[in-house]
């Protein structure tokens, strides 16, 4: 029955448009005065680069002006993500206050948000992601727009997994009435080799238009045996039946191999202030020197490290293949509703082994979604949005990560030291899932009858999940200067999760959970002048928890656990924007209180609470521009229970060399927990400023700079260790050498400055492991439009 649902709403979203367009327009039309009204203001020369005209469509409803919506919210056009050299999601930090993230392994896959991690949606439907932010890369091969937003997703998107904001892409769309092209290539440092090819054109003008895009990405690295290799193919329809509805499909093919890299390991704070790294391999109680939990090193002396030199291997296997689906239809039904249909259907698959232990395999995960929304304006003052939302998720996947060590090795010696063969208790522990690969069974069993499971979990599942939500918003205009809107959504969730690799002998672990979640959002509105919106918004939100592709994982006890539909998430906010309609200028900022909730592996939840202030501002008129952020946030622990995998640096070594480091001989890593508290959130700047600018020198020539800076803040729960202030300068220039061709020169880091970032979100390997940035760059782009 279930399935019965979903495949009857793709097939509405196929069907309704051949049977709107065969209907013809039963309702009569009249004829009346157009009143003309002549408005005389200073003509502003905009470039592009400021969101303050950009229309924002999905979350909150279609068409919505910036200074109109009641969150914070930072839409990011194609201009601005050509301008300010957007290329991967870590690098809205450079526009949108609050968006400071962790390397993400070398390769983000989620956003980051007010200290928390976000969604990632695409065209209002939510992308498989990476767990905790470790997935596949993403490509923008596709994308025409970015709109970031503040807290969690509202009431028309639904129960989703991560809370601390969210990123909604636009898909590229095709043309009906014009041809257009553009060639794009470029070069950079390490061998870094990027080619697009862009066109659009219509099949019948004015009716319909396709287009396609293809990237191919061939990127060397700064990082030893690191690097990129990517090719993206897109394709887009769009169909305009008649002057009341409209339907866009697109397609994306994208096969990605790319580096997990883990940065460096033993964050001393002499690593960060120095460069100075402390070497020794470690040793384990039975006296192996290879990598293994407790080890303890004897430091055998001091060195200063290449920044290059990370956590990485030449024999790491790490690849994906993943392809996406959207349809968007939308048509007018009469002068008082509107239908909206939105479909995705999603298929990854992944494999990674790594030489230190870490299997991650993604053996078919497939994500399919259908949501309908009808609009109705009851009259002038009054609107609803009412939605149906079917979201299915299958995931199969096997995952090892129970015997990574990575305080033990020393970086300095041979590769040998990085490598981790499991012994043959280690592998008893485990199941082998092709030869030589060894991965965590997706239960728990008890072989020898002795009352203690017997096996290593991780996060090893084959699951599926139904989610059937219901939704309203109603949104009221009670006069020029007072809007509110109030939102409700009720999901349910059937979800079933078993063992895909049951040890032999034994039977499958399964179990199957139903629960029920909430979710509510209120906002005002209040015009204090023409120019100068206040609002007050605040939202609750049950979520679920996250593992791989978006599957659920069984507990020790071979069950779902109840605390993995019950992290509940609040936000109250309240800002100002200031959008003056004769001048180029647009200026918002807000005030906020949110508390989230993270999963830990043993089923649990941490709770974190955020408060802060985050402000923006844009110029944009010829020949200038300009673009500022400012963010301050405090996030600490809400009297909740934390872990590190190890509890501070200094546990990996031993007293030997007091005047290198005052080594516990705890050994490490030690999978330390600390009892609730509210400490301040590691990895996370209080404080960070972003600027940008430009000056068009003439016409055809422009150049641009752009800088951030985030104030000190700790790397470890115990802050034995800090990143110190830090700021990065970026220039670049561009000419067009005629209207249709264009060359950029990107510089990037100019002085050069020794930076680091946390590994990971959530602060886990704080004390383990820290990310050196990329030192002075450059990239060579050519663009030519046709």
């Amino acid at each position: 029955m279930k399935y019965t649902y979903l495949a009857l709403s793709i097939a509405m979203t196929l069907q309704l448009p051949c049977a709107f367009a065969a209907q013809e327009s039963s309702q009569p039309t009249t004829s009346s005065i157009i009143e003309v009204i002549e408005v005389s203001s200073q003509v502003i020369n905009e470039q592009g680069f400021s969101p303050k005209n950009t229309s924002v469509d999905g979350p909150f409803g279609d068409n919505l002006a910036l200074a109109d919506i009641a969150r914070a919210v930072t839409p990011i056009t194609s201009d601005m993500i050509e301008q300010l050299n957007i290329t991967t999601l870590q690098d809205v930090l450079a526009v949108s206050p609050n968006s400071y993230s962790a390397s993400g392994f070398g390769a983000p896959s989620l956003p980051t948000l007010r200290g928390q991690l976000g969604e990632l949606y695409q065209d209002g439907t939510r992308r498989q992601a990476g767990n905790n932010g470790f997935g596949v890369p993403l490509s923008f091969n596709a994308i025409e727009q970015i709109d970031v937003v503040k807290g969690a997703p509202p009431v028309l998107f639904g129960s989703s997994q991560r809370n601390g904001g969210f990123v909604n892409l636009h898909s590229k769309a095709a043309n009906t009435q014009t041809a257009q092209g553009k060639v794009l290539l470029s070069a950079g440092r390490w061998d870094q080799y990027r080619a697009q090819v862009d066109y659009s054109a219509p099949i019948v003008e004015g009716k319909s238009g396709f287009r396609v895009s293809a990237e191919h990405v061939d990127n060397g690295s700064f990082y030893d045996y690191a690097g990129l290799k990517s090719d993206s193919l897109f394709a887009a329809l769009r169909f305009l039946p008649d002057d009341k509805s409209s339907w866009d499909i697109n397609f994306e093919l994208y096969q990605v191999e790319f580096t997990d890299n883990a940065g460096i390991n033993r964050p001393t704070q002499a690593l960060i202030d120095d460069g100075l790294y402390i070497t020794g391999q470690g040793v384990q109680a039975n006296g192996s020197t290879i990598a293994g939990a407790g080890a303890i090193v004897s430091p055998t002396g001091q060195v200063v490290i290449p920044r290059s030199t990370v956590l990485t291997d030449p024999e790491n296997q790490n690849e994906a293949t993943t392809y996406l689906l959207h349809s968007i239809y939308k048509r007018e039904l009469s002068s008082q509703t509107t239908l909206k249909n939105i479909s995705y259907f999603q298929h990854l698959q992944r494999d990674e082994i790594a030489q230190n232990s870490f299997v991650e395999i993604i053996d078919g995960a497939d994500t399919a979604q259908n949501r309908t929304e009808v609009s109705h304006q009851w009259n002038s003052q009054q609107s609803s949005i009412f939605a149906f939302d079917v979201r299915f998720n299958e995931v199969k996947g096997y995952s090892q990560f129970t015997t990574e060590a990575d305080l033990p090795i020393d970086l300095t010696g041979p590769l040998e030291n990085r490598r981790i063969p499991l012994t043959a208790e280690q592998q008893a522990r485990l199941v082998e899932l092709r030869p030589g690969v060894y991965v965590s069974p997706g239960g728990q069993y008890d072989i020898n009858n002795d009352g203690i499971g017997d096996f290593s979990l991780s996060d090893t599942t084959d699951s599926t999940s139904w989610q059937t939500g219901i939704a309203i918003q109603h949104d009221s205009q009670w006069s020029n200067s007072l809007r509110t809107s109030i939102g409700y959504r009720l999901d349910y969730y059937d979800v079933t999760a078993g063992d895909p690799i049951a040890p032999q002998g034994q039977i499958a672990a399964r179990d199957n959970i139903y629960e029920t979640l909430h979710s509510g959002q209120a906002s005002i509105n209040y015009k204090l002048a023409e120019e100068l919106t206040s609002y007050l918004a605040a939202s609750y939100n049950q979520a679920t928890s996250n593992s791989m592709a978006g599957g659920t994982t069984l507990g020790s006890d071979n069950k779902i656990s109840a605390q993995n539909f019950a992290t509940d998430n609040t936000l109250a906010e309240i800002g100002l924007k200031y959008s003056p309609n004769d001048s180029p200028w647009y200026i918002d900022g807000a005030l906020f209180n949110q508390r989230r909730s993270l999963r830990n592996r043993d089923g649990s939840n941490t709770g974190i609470r955020t408060q802060g202030f985050e402000t923006q501002a844009f110029y944009d008129a010829q020949p200038f521009w300009l673009s500022a952020g400012y963010s301050y946030i405090d996030a600490r622990y809400d009297n909740s229970a934390s872990s590190q995998d190890s509890s501070q640096v200094a546990d990996a070594f031993d007293d030997s060399r007091p005047d290198i480091i005052n080594g516990t001989g705890v050994g490490a890593p030690n999978f330390a927990s600390f009892a609730p508290s509210t400490r301040r959130v590691q990895g996370i700047p209080e404080q960070s400023l972003s600027l940008n600018g430009g000056w068009f020198i003439s016409e055809q020539w422009q150049v641009g700079v752009g800088g951030i800076y985030t104030k000190s803040y700790p790397l470890d729960y115990l802050a034995t260790v800090n990143i110190r202030d830090q700021y990065t300068i970026n220039l670049n220039t561009s000419y067009e050498i005629s209207p249709q061709t264009k060359l950029r020169l990107d510089v990037n880091n100019v002085t050069n400055q020794d930076n680091w970032r946390p590994v990971f979100e959530g602060g886990y390997f704080g004390s383990t492991l820290v990310f050196p940035e990329l030192p002075i760059n450059a990239k060579l782009t050519f663009q030519h439009s046709f």
